[in-house]
């Protein structure tokens, strides 16, 4: 097995001190282990695309160094196990996956768990683990600074999202095919996700599951702050399907095409994607298998243990 640590992510641990403890929870589970620091953006991609004899690959820290260990595995022919434990800021990764707080605890719900193949979103072919999005507020999860979310953490994307609200929102002039119809609008924010949970707000939708092969797919046309205001008021304490200037789909298969110029890139996994592109297509790829705990099996997948 092989740990991939981002020592970036979220607020300092001494994770390689964390898994000298659990040396024998280890053996218990017959696996030798090696742990990895990451050096630089994309060095858990390049580890993994060039691994072998490894039967499990679990990755240390935020949501991006999770998204590189699954970008370098769709690149392999021959394709590993992975798994992932959150540490970085927000972690909404950690309740779809059925973690706690203990990283000790979570390396044993992973060992004694089961492969899974789950839905793995791509978005012009570039995978994404459990969310990407354009427009308002979208683009906090890269532009506030590091070091505010290792010193406060959550507390650091809000007050960058407080800054953002009074920005006058920009409407961006879309088309859209979704389950065979064809749409147009304008709209100010739009995710594509595949989670329970986003930027911190727990069960921002209902009923989601890791592996019924479709995803999420929100969209915003609200302008103004007054209506923008009573939208996240009303999200705090309705379902998301009930606010009103909010579209929601359920789908496989997402094309988007923009009639006027990005305003910011897309983010990807909390990370920013450069890409300059008018058209984009959202689809599925189910050709990886992770390891997850039982209690997310149970509890956010709907198939059976292949």
């Amino acid at each position: 097995m092989l740990i991939i640590h981002n020592p970036n992510s979220g607020k300092k641990k001494d994770i390689y001190k964390i898994l000298k403890k659990s040396k024998s929870l280890f053996e218990y589970y017959g696996y030798n282990y090696n742990y990895i620091r990451t050096k630089y953006p994309g060095h858990a991609k390049e580890i993994v695309r060039k691994l072998t004899d490894i039967n499990l690959v679990i990755s240390v820290g935020g949501d991006g160094t999770f998204n590189e260990i699954v970008s370098g595995n769709i690149e392999r022919t021959n394709k590993l196990v992975l798994s992932h434990i959150p540490v970085g800021t927000t972690n909404d990764l950690r309740t779809l996956f059925g973690y706690s707080k203990d990283i000790l605890k979570n390396i044993e719900s992973i060992l004694s768990g089961s492969d899974k193949q789950i839905d793995i979103c791509m978005i012009n072919n570039k995978p994404f683990v459990y969310v990407s999005g354009f427009g308002k507020f979208v683009s906090l999860s890269y532009e506030t600074p590091r070091s505010s979310k290792a010193k406060y953490g959550y507390l650091a994307y809000f007050t960058s999202a407080v800054k953002d609200f009074f920005n006058d929102s920009y409407m961006y002039d879309i088309e859209f095919e979704v389950n065979g119809s064809k749409h147009k609008g304008k709209y100010s924010l739009g995710i594509i996700s595949n989670a329970n949970r986003i930027a911190g707000i727990n069960n921002f939708y209902k009923d989601v599951k890791l592996d019924d092969d479709t995803f999420e797919v929100l969209l915003c046309s609200i302008e103004k702050r007054s209506t923008m205001l009573k939208s996240l008021f009303k999200l705090g304490i309705k379902d998301i399907t009930k606010v009103s200037g909010v579209e929601i789909y359920r789908t496989n298969k997402f094309k988007i095409k923009f009639n006027n110029k990005l305003k910011k890139p897309w983010t990807i996994d909390g990370e920013k994607y450069p890409s300059g592109d008018k058209y984009y297509e959202i689809t599925i790829n189910k050709d990886i298998k992770f390891r997850l705990s039982n209690k997310a099996i149970k509890e956010n997948c709907i198939k059976k243990v292949y």
